[in-house]
């Protein structure tokens, strides 16, 4: 798989990534343990040098998986993990006061089975702690070792230039693809201005944009996706019209909607590096063969103009969660 650096820090990366989180929690049961090391050691064998967790997976659950499955290629790859929850616990609200964040490092160092994280994302923005704390506190534990790289998760232009100027930051983290193009608007501008890299988490739309899921479709009780407005039953019919259009330059190209909008995301920037999460193993290779997609210019821009053409309905958050985006 080709490499690709974020931003101007000199992580480099494999241009698609793994999210890890749904081994373990938001989309329903957890994979089993066996399974989870499988899955990841598969794609490190498939070209993936990128694991993305968190404390709040699980909670510690994902460290916990991801740690056992890539202890044995541990120099090979890249792994990031966050902080900014109370206890670990995202149901608690946030904390990142700078004794939590050293308590998390020293803890996630040992579920992770490390001596250093690759890179350390601020999970949330947390309205208690000035965000120049975060950033020094973060760039001490740099200087001693124990943190490669620093970055920011659904951080705002505020904060990102504040955290920034105290700590550089190596990339932000946050929800990107063609059904929330509102990064488009400011954050990318910034981030190319700044020279930091950009990690969408949902680069599938939480599946959606695969054309797996469609109006009838049931989540499990303990699926995130039953709480957000964008995945009711009416607004999931009235977004496949969106679905139909991506299919028609899919079956052109011979490659799968997935693989269009993964391709899409990476013709963006050559800095952003997306990171579809999976369970299954035939959904991971569909991923990971989106990075050899190629998109023409007449493509990128009949695609463009599909997504202007057809808004997508719905928030993507239920209200008590919109509150920590963007701060």
């Amino acid at each position: 798989m080709q490499k690709r650096t974020l931003g101007r820090s000199g992580l480099e990366v494999s241009a698609v990534g793994l999210g890890c989180m749904g081994l373990s929690y938001g989309y329903g049961p957890a994979t089993d343990t066996a399974d989870g090391i499988k899955l990841i050691r598969a794609a490190f064998d498939l070209g993936v040098t990128f694991f993305d967790s968190a404390e709040a997976y699980g909670p510690f659950k994902n460290e916990e998986l991801v740690g056992e499955a890539l202890a044995p290629i541990r120099d090979q790859v890249v792994i990031a993990t966050k902080f900014g929850f109370e206890d670990g616990d995202s149901s608690k609200g946030t904390d990142s006061r700078p004794e939590r964040i050293r308590t998390m490092v020293e803890e996630a160092l040992k579920r992770l089975r490390t001596d250093r994280i690759d890179l350390l994302y601020q999970h949330r923005v947390d309205p208690k702690v000035p965000v120049e704390d975060v950033a020094g506190t973060v760039k001490d534990l740099i200087a001693e070792g124990k943190v490669k790289h620093f970055g920011m998760s659904e951080a705002g232009v505020d904060s990102i230039r504040r955290a920034h100027a105290v700590q550089p930051l190596a990339a932000l983290q946050s929800e990107y693809s063609m059904w929330w193009r509102q990064p488009e608007q400011q954050i990318l501008p910034l981030l190319e201005e700044l020279g930091i890299g950009f990690v969408p988490f949902s680069p599938l739309g939480k599946g959606f944009l695969t054309g797996a899921i469609d109006a009838r479709t049931q989540f499990d009780e303990t699926d995130f996706r039953n709480k957000v407005p964008r995945f009711s039953a009416e607004n999931r019919t009235v977004n496949q019209a969106l679905i139909e259009k991506i299919g028609g330059l899919a079956e052109a190209k011979g490659v799968t909607r997935a693989q269009i909008a993964l391709a899409w995301l990476l013709e963006q920037k050559p800095w952003i590096v997306p990171i579809p999460g999976t369970t299954k193993l035939h959904r991971l290779e569909e991923n990971v063969g989106g990075a050899s997609v190629v998109l023409t210019a007449e493509d990128f821009a009949a695609l463009n103009a599909t997504l202007d053409a057809i808004p997508v309905q719905g928030d993507r958050y239920p209200t008590a969660l919109q509150s920590r985006v963007g701060n």
